[in-house]
């Protein structure tokens, strides 16, 4: 048994939906393997669960290349420092703070170790994960521009959300074990 068939069998009878849902979008969508795995392992990474992030790291090292896995930790911790900082810009709505320059080091997005667009549309689901309305619109923009398509946006910030539901529902586990509070 994989280890991502451990965590969708570890998930509450609660969350069988979130369980089906990973098992489906996992096996086959409009996004190639390099993009499925590259998002579903950058998200998973967002979520901070160390026992979803291994798993998905795990299939995601016998479905695609060690380039799209480098991505997508570099696309998730990237996101992690742009999107609080983006997101209160956006927040803030002072012009000042938007005229400043960021002075935050980010050349792992114009470098990607895979492909540039493989890389934005890591960014942009992990983006949608942490809520920062900026950077999904900037990534979503480089994407189709780059010749994805709404549908592949779509079927990634599908598989974000599952994955993320999927965090929830491991943490939520913990309820069944007092003990583990």
């Amino acid at each position: 048994m994989s280890a991502l068939e451990r965590v969708r069998d570890a998930l509450p009878e609660e969350a069988k939906d979130i369980r089906l849902n990973l098992q489906s979008l996992l096996q086959g969508t409009t996004l190639t393997p390099d993009q499925r795995w590259g998002v579903a392992l950058a998200a998973a990474i967002s979520t901070k669960n160390a026992e979803l992030m291994r798993a998905m790291r795990e299939a995601a090292q016998s479905e695609t290349t060690q380039a799209v896995v480098s991505d997508a930790i570099a696309a998730a911790t990237l996101m992690a420092m742009n999107n609080v900082f983006y997101r209160f810009r956006h927040q803030i709505g002072k012009e000042t703070y938007g005229e400043r320059p960021a002075r935050l080091r980010m050349n792992r997005l114009v470098n990607p170790g895979s492909s540039r667009v493989n890389f934005e549309l890591m960014s942009l689901a992990v983006s949608a994960i942490n809520g920062c309305e900026t950077c999904v619109r900037a990534h979503e923009k480089v994407v189709l521009e780059g010749g994805l398509t709404e549908e592949h946006v779509l079927e990634a910030v599908r598989i974000a959300a599952v994955v993320q539901a999927a965090s929830v529902g491991l943490a939520a586990t913990m309820l069944q074990d007092p003990s583990a509070l």
